[in-house]
């Protein structure tokens, strides 16, 4: 089998099992996940327990920390537990902006509540994750970012993450600054044992969390 239809194969097969989870397993998971993430922000300069704004690491000022990450949608883990917590902590949250067409970027988080639906035109329906009402930033508002975090239907034990199959998050991963460690998250049957095929323009993650932990890779 080819790596493109094992990929395809491997998509089938994490979107199948995603659908026999249930609400409440969903919400359990979102709430295992923020605590599993809170060591991970010492990465950033923010300790666990603490809250408010401190300085960014590696000399960036004395701007809060920033942290790229995503709002869920579909069969992904809920990212709003974590997105609060990542904000009652004073962090600046980044999270996709897909603004109009095929254009994309990046938006500041101010609040849970600027959050709104984003409708596909001619269809009515939800079709990308919900945005924030602030301006829309290219993809170099990446490079602000202390920690990256971002969704995937796997991830082996290299890094190598499965994604949906645009493409995305390696494009934007490649405006990163250097050093700058980035977490995927899934659920816990996604870590796999075996190798994910790997193509050269994939770039490996440095952690994976899962509802049941975190995990350096």
């Amino acid at each position: 089998m080819s790596d493109d239809l094992r990929k395809r194969q491997l998509r089938r097969d994490a979107i199948a099992r995603r659908k026999t989870v249930t609400r409440q397993e969903r919400d359990a998971a979102a709430a295992a996940l923020a605590e599993h993430i809170v060591p991970l922000l010492d990465l950033v300069g923010v300790q666990a327990g603490t809250s408010g704004v401190m300085s960014a690491p590696h000399g960036r000022g004395h701007r809060p920390p920033t942290v790229a990450a995503y709002v869920s949608m579909g069969s992904e883990i809920p990212m709003r537990p974590l997105l609060s917590l990542l904000l009652d902590r004073g962090l600046r949250v980044l999270v996709p902006r897909l603004g109009s067409g095929l254009d994309v970027g990046w938006a500041l988080l101010p609040d849970m509540a600027s959050l709104h639906g984003v409708t596909c035109e001619g269809t009515g329906m939800a079709q990308r994750p919900d945005e924030p009402d602030t301006q829309t930033l290219g993809p170099a508002a990446l490079g602000d970012a202390d920690l990256i975090i971002v969704p995937a239907l796997a991830v082996d034990a290299h890094g190598v993450r499965l994604g949906r199959g645009g493409g995305w998050y390696d494009r934007a991963l490649t405006y990163r600054r250097g050093g700058v460690p980035v977490v995927a998250v899934c659920w816990p049957w996604e870590c796999m044992a075996d190798d994910l095929p790997r193509q050269s323009h994939d770039i490996p993650v440095d952690w994976v969390v899962t509802p049941q932990g975190a995990q350096r890779l």
